[in-house]
């Protein structure tokens, strides 16, 4: 089952709610909201720093609830933050997502992790 724009804007309510019954809203500045979102990443990497690729893809049931908190709280400041900002989190992912397909061509970013610049010509990029 997809996510819809309901599913978010329940999550956001849902988010500032919380926020507002803890008198937090005052602290939940975009800026603040943009370090608190670092600090939760950060959380996030610690738990596969020292992991080999492998581990990373065969966490124990521990180590995958630990991971599932911590996406659940970067969630929550993403959220948050496109709240503030008044940004349609699924309407700017579409945006995203059709900028990516024209920077990626897929015949000629297969396979590679090159950056788009690779694939894009001087006169498309101002070069």
């Amino acid at each position: 089952r997809g996510t819809t724009m309901s599913d978010f804007q329940r999550l956001s309510d849902k988010a500032r709610a919380f926020a507002e019954a803890r008198d937090w809203d005052k602290f939940h500045s975009p800026k603040n909201l943009t370090m608190a979102l670092g600090g939760e990443v950060s959380e996030l990497l610690d738990l596969f720093q020292w992991l080999t690729e492998a581990q990373s893809y065969e966490l124990t049931p521990e180590q995958h609830r630990a991971a599932a908190h911590e996406i659940a709280d970067v969630q929550i400041y993403l959220l948050r933050l496109a709240d503030k900002l008044g940004v349609d989190i699924p309407s700017a992912v579409e945006e995203k997502m059709a900028i990516n397909e024209a920077r990626y061509p897929a015949d000629q970013a297969r396979g590679s992790a090159r950056k788009y610049t690779a694939y894009q010509s001087k006169d498309d990029n101002g070069s």
